[in-house]
């Protein structure tokens, strides 16, 4: 999983939506916290009493800019995001208590009577953005929001003695913010739950647009988008990759003479008995079309890929289908083969050689398996 590619289970696109919101949404505040303070400290009675104080505290948020705008999300798993988010989170408390103290300062000392309302400005204008902006983590977001707000507020309910109405007016509008956290983060789940459930059904769609509705095996489409690749990993690998392809034998008949639910009777017992032949995790079983089969078999040899076939093509023959409460004797003609570097240039070539094999298996009487 990238940074850039969703993940598709749930809980791991939830924390990849969240780590995706949190690095855009983070990106401009850290500019605005430095300008903040710029401002403060520049429109204050005397700056150049306070210079160490003024380059100090810009180098500080200039850091914390930089720590943000460096903070790239990783290429990893989910527990890598997980990682980068708490982190990236720890960043946000340390910028949102430091601009929580500078405006307690600001509040306090008499030299930045001037700038107080830049100050306060600034706060509000955080606070507010936080709570409408970073509401994908609720308790996060509050503790945020308090350690930008509560120690002006101490500030001016120790110091304020003729700013009783802006602490008043500050305390209400923290408890809105609070109220708007909540909302906020609740709209933020209702619009996640709806991407989840958009995802799922892209899935689903996926899934079905991939699986034959009648045997639900494997259609042609995903035999086209797979196929290609198990051959290139064997070409790259080296390890043998088995193909098997089957034809049920005059199949035209069983629909000509007991219908055609008949025949999609025999083709789903077909399909069943296949699941009980080639049963491994890794066998991909496939209805390429018709009463035509296929079964792509990785880290197969050819001498193991040939048994399983030849044993399927026997137990058919002996056995037949019982479908509509009657015996149907069908039989199969099957072509094998195995990836050959020699003799195969790419995935159509080794395709044309199998198939040219269930060609001859077929001309030459049906019911037996000949090998590419």
């Amino acid at each position: 999983m990238s940074a850039i590619d969703p993940p598709r289970q749930p809980q791991a696109f939830a924390l990849w939506r969240e780590a995706q919101d949190t690095r855009v949404r983070t990106r401009l505040g850290g500019i605005y916290y430095l300008l903040a303070w710029l401002l403060s400290w520049l429109f204050s009675t005397a700056p150049a009493d306070h210079l160490m104080l003024g380059l100090a505290g810009s180098a500080f948020f200039a850091l914390m800019l930089a720590l943000r705008l460096l903070h790239r999300l990783p290429d990893g798993q989910p527990s890598d995001l997980q990682r980068w988010v708490d982190h990236h989170w720890v960043l946000i408390f340390i910028t949102a208590l430091s601009w929580g103290l500078a405006h307690a300062w600001f509040l306090h000392h008499p030299l930045y009577v001037e700038s107080r309302l830049i100050a306060t400005l600034s706060t509000i204008a955080f606070t507010t953005a936080l709570a409408f902006n970073f509401s994908m983590r609720k308790g996060r977001a509050a503790i945020a929001l308090l350690l930008l707000y509560l120690p002006g507020l101490g500030t001016l309910a120790l110091n304020g003695n003729d700013r009783h109405a802006v602490l008043l007016t500050l305390t209400i509008y923290l408890s809105y913010l609070l109220l708007a956290l909540s909302r906020s983060h609740r709209e933020y789940r209702d619009t996640l739950n709806l991407e989840l459930k958009l995802l799922e059904q892209q899935e689903s769609l996926e899934i079905l647009s991939r699986t034959d509705s009648l045997t639900q095996l494997g259609n042609r489409y995903q035999f086209n988008s797979l196929f290609p690749v198990l051959v290139a990993n064997a070409q790259r690998q080296g390890d043998p990759l088995s193909l098997v392809l089957l034809d049920i034998d005059f199949f035209k008949r069983v629909n000509d003479e007991h219908g055609h639910a008949c025949g999609d009777a025999c083709l789903s017992a077909f399909a069943e008995r296949m699941r009980e032949v080639f049963r491994r995790d890794s066998d991909a079983l496939l209805r390429l079309g018709g009463e035509e089969f296929g079964v792509l078999m990785p880290h197969t040899s050819l001498e193991q890929a040939h048994q399983l076939a030849e044993n399927f093509r026997k137990e058919l023959a002996r056995h037949g289908f019982d479908v509509h409460g009657m015996n149907l004797p069908l039989t199969a003609s099957l072509g094998v083969g195995c990836f050959d570097m020699h003799l195969d240039q790419n995935a159509e070539s080794f395709f044309k050689r199998v198939d040219d094999a269930l060609y001859l298996a077929k001309s030459a009487g049906r019911d037996r398996l000949v090998l590419a």
